[in-house]
């Protein structure tokens, strides 16, 4: 790989950092074991001006849910549980009201988010997985639909994953995670623990850019309770790089080759195009390549990890502020060390010409108990997208569904007959149209 290359990619680094107001961000890139690239950029802090370097430690977020999803299926591997297990095989407190038949809802459904609700309330007061059991079953939600039948994010149906490793290891998920992942690959700037992060040295501080004031707050780091099982490692690019190793490499003792590579293969079609394995997103024939990768988003932390199976490539990104395009950073990164043009995209969709009546189907204010909440509106013709305070300028690709024109990211909309659509799915969460969204039957 010519060094020029990354000389590029720096260059195009150092401009996001400039335009998304990124205090600090670290990339690492690896091909068959050997970094092809590492470096640090900006600061940990902005007070001391304390420098980001390759083994800065960052929050990861929900980069964290595929340690879970491997710690399921490496449980499979032994002959311990089948990912086509009930839930309320090892977790027989498992209830959700409106649903009769709770054998339906699967192991494969909480890891590929497919159990039919949408994203719930947090309550990161829980501390204790059995605790998050009962206010599942004391929660009336919106049931998108059958287990199987739509993807949508739901952190609260993901965590039970922890509460099933607790069962079947017999120890608590934190514990199970570090001895059989974290230690094993030597992931020892990795933690769960915040207490743990105060006793090392180079640690980023979390932010968000205010953009009233147009200041860079710090955050504290978030505690999430039980949520740490889908968002709770803090680490760093480099023990990510060995983390990715571990999927990449064809030698591997802890699991077999056909159970890990399952997390990938054959993964739910969320839309036209776009796939989630377990606790991953799938893009297949991305230039005669798959991309296999998971983001994630909290208070001060912006990521993006994956790699690349066929050509052993690993990524990784981290970035101490929210909010920011990790997921744009990894890309370039990935173009970059494939040889190809740094902006190519992961898909381009077509362009699709709505008329007034197909529009006035899909505007309007769809949310969730969770707090998201996406607006879209049309002026003079053009359809943008209300969200977090910004506007983003939408094309159409099919009749059912657009793309925000500066990143070709799809938005895809659920109709049923010739009503208006009852739900959106923007990024990876389902949200739904609070007047007209009826219950699946």
């Amino acid at each position: 790989m010519s060094e020029q290359k990354w000389v590029q990619f720096e260059s195009y680094l150092k401009e996001a950092i400039q335009k998304y107001h990124i205090p600090g961000c670290a990339v690492a890139v690896s091909q068959h074991g050997k970094v092809l690239f590492q470096k640090g950029f900006g600061f940990c802090d902005q007070m001391t001006k304390a420098p980001v370097t390759e083994n800065s430690i960052f929050g990861i977020a929900s980069v964290t849910k595929s340690f879970t999803a491997l710690a399921i299926i490496m449980l499979e591997d032994k002959g311990l549980l089948s990912v086509n297990d009930p839930v309320i095989k090892y977790l027989p407190n498992f209830k959700l009201i409106g649903v009769e038949d709770m054998s339906s809802i699967k192991i494969n459904h909480l890891l590929t988010h497919t159990t039919g609700l949408a994203p719930m309330f947090r309550r990161e007061e829980l501390n204790k997985l059995k605790d998050h059991l009962t206010y599942l079953a004391e929660k009336d939600y919106e049931m998108l639909g059958k287990p199987g039948e739509y993807f949508s994010y739901c952190n609260d149906t993901f965590l039970l994953l922890g509460a099933i490793i607790e069962k079947v290891a017999g120890k608590l998920y934190r514990r199970h995670i570090t001895e059989k992942i974290l230690n094993p690959l030597k992931m020892y700037r990795s933690t769960f623990s915040i207490d743990e992060l105060a006793k090392y040295d180079d640690v980023t501080i979390p932010y968000e850019h205010n953009k009233q004031t147009n200041q860079l707050e710090e955050k504290l780091w978030p505690k999430l309770g039980n949520y740490e099982v889908g968002g709770g490692v803090r680490s760093t690019v480099i023990d990510l790089l060995k983390y990715g190793e571990f999927y990449v490499t064809n030698e591997n003792n802890a699991i077999s080759r056909e159970t890990l590579k399952r997390m990938w293969e054959n993964p739910f079609e969320v839309a036209n195009g776009t796939f989630y394995g377990y606790a991953f997103k799938v893009t297949p024939n991305y230039n005669s390549v798959t991309l296999v990768e998971h983001g994630g988003g909290q208070p001060g932390v912006s990521s993006n990890f994956g790699f690349i199976p066929e050509e052993g490539i690993v990524v990784s990104v981290l970035c101490n502020v929210s909010n920011v395009p990790a997921d744009e950073i990894w890309l370039a990164a990935v173009n970059t060390a494939l040889g190809l043009p740094m902006d190519m995209l992961r898909k381009v969709e077509p362009t699709y010409n709505h008329s007034e009546a197909q529009l006035e189907k899909l505007v309007g204010t769809y949310d969730c108990s969770e707090g998201g909440k996406a607006t879209i509106v049309v002026e003079n013709n053009q359809p943008f997208l209300e969200v977090n305070g910004e506007s983003f300028s939408l094309r159409g690709s099919s009749e059912n569904a657009f793309v925000i024109e500066k990143s070709e990211k799809p938005i895809t909309f659920f109709l049923k007959g010739d009503e208006k659509a009852w739900a959106v799915l923007v990024g990876s969460r389902m949200l739904t149209r609070k007047q007209s969204w009826v219950p699946s039957t």
